[in-house]
């Protein structure tokens, strides 16, 4: 679809800058706000309605934080091609609502990499939800907005804005390749963190 509309967002960031303007924004235009830990606390904080993953999922954030977010209600839900009747039928059929936006960026493995942390407590810094989600959502661009980092807040507040609360297919499709760029640098930093380890 050219314009995707934007009913419900999933956030879950680690950097946290500008996030409470974007999420107010989201929400005054009646976008359904979803997230993780740190993030849903800094914006039932702000005063937002926010829906809790555990809530989504049905289960408890577990193993110290390490799964939230892998689950079929979060991915299902991301992954799920819009124009695909079969895909619709499937959500359906096991009561999966989608998502129509993810904002999400990773743990700063490049920072805790400055610390020269030991090798357990590195470990403790590569992020795995952030990246399934992040690639998720870029994967399916035609069906959902990935927004991977702060910068693009602004660009995305705008389009949205002028558009009628929604995003347009080359806004998708930019930032999706901006997705695909970071989820591979940052992998490439910890295989080359772990391979001179």
């Amino acid at each position: 679809m050219d314009f995707l509309p934007v009913k419900r967002a999933l956030l879950s960031v680690t950097d946290k800058s500008g996030l409470p303007e974007l999420a107010r924004f989201l929400s005054a235009a009646g976008v359904e706000l979803v997230s993780t830990g740190g993030t849903r606390k800094m914006l039932v904080e702000a005063g937002l309605p926010v829906t809790s993953v555990s809530d989504v999922t049905g289960f408890p954030e577990i193993l110290n934080g390490r799964v939230k977010t892998l689950h079929p209600n979060v991915h299902g839900g991301i992954l799920a091609d819009k124009d695909n009747p079969e895909h619709v039928a499937t959500l359906e059929k096991h009561g999966i609502a989608a998502f129509d936006m993810v904002v999400v960026n990773l743990y700063a493995f490049s920072k805790a990499l400055e610390k020269g942390l030991p090798l357990p407590e590195m470990v403790e810094q590569i992020d795995i939800g952030g990246p399934t989600l992040l690639r998720a959502s870029a994967k399916n661009f035609a069906s959902i907005l990935v927004v991977p980092d702060p910068a693009f807040y602004p660009e995305v507040m705008d389009a949205l804005a002028q558009n009628g609360m929604k995003a347009p297919l080359a806004l998708r499709q930019k930032t999706a390749a901006a997705t695909f760029r970071q989820t591979s640098a940052y992998d490439d930093a910890i295989a080359t963190y772990l391979a001179g380890a």
